[in-house]
């Protein structure tokens, strides 16, 4: 009798550790499968990612380049670029600037050269005067003479280096009487002259490039 129970006691242990062995086996498998589809979808689900990302990419792509054509990203100024702007305004600025000051610079140049040449010359014309009272006493038989003549010569030197320089002499006897020319100091009744002509010349006037160095000192006939 006890040794029957005591196989009956091995029989049921060695069932029970099958039974065991057999759950085991069917949770393996179980796991096994629900691992499987799981890692399949796991798969398909990256693929899906992927794909999305790609087309992700590429409307990024799209739309930069749209976004650069819409709101002109390429028009967009760099830096450097803005630098060299200011510094070519800057330079532009600067350049007519200094041409201003240079024609300013010469245009005062001018007027002081001018100035001081007519002081030059209003200073000179006081000596040519004496010349020509002088030659106006000598008589008709002394023009011959040599000094006379070395006198002449130097008063023709005189008058034609003024000439050069843009020295001349204004027109008064037998003009009509200008006053941007003329200073009238007598008027006489001379019907040989027509009303408001020069009849005689008292000083001579000169002009120096056009402007008037001194006035003519005139008589003007009615």
């Amino acid at each position: 009798m006890e040794d029957k129970q005591e196989k009956s006691q091995e029989e049921m242990a060695k069932e029970a550790d099958s039974s065991n062995i057999q759950s085991e086996e069917e949770e393996l498998q179980e796991e096994a499968g629900g691992q499987e589809p799981q890692e399949a979808g796991e798969e398909d689900d990256r693929e899906e990612e992927g794909e999305e990302r790609r087309e992700e990419a590429g409307a990024e792509e799209e739309g930069g380049t749209d976004g650069k054509k819409l709101f002109g990203r390429k028009n967009k100024k760099d830096k450097k670029d803005e630098k060299i702007e200011e510094l070519t305004d800057r330079l532009t600025r600067q350049m007519a600037e200094f041409d201003n000051f240079r024609k300013r610079t010469d245009k005062e140049k001018s007027q002081m050269y001018e100035v001081g040449a007519k002081d030059v010359i209003e200073k000179i014309l006081p000596v040519i005067d004496d010349f020509e009272r002088g030659f106006g006493t000598v008589e008709e038989e002394d023009r011959n003479d040599s000094f006379v003549q070395g006198m002449e010569m130097v008063y023709k030197k005189l008058m034609a280096a003024l000439e050069n320089i843009g020295v001349k002499p204004i027109e008064a006897v037998g003009q009509e009487f200008d006053p941007d020319f003329h200073n009238a100091v007598m008027h006489v009744e001379d019907e040989s002259f027509g009303e408001n002509i020069v009849a005689e010349e008292l000083q001579k006037g000169y002009t120096y490039r056009g402007a008037v160095v001194r006035y003519s000192m005139v008589k003007v006939a009615n």
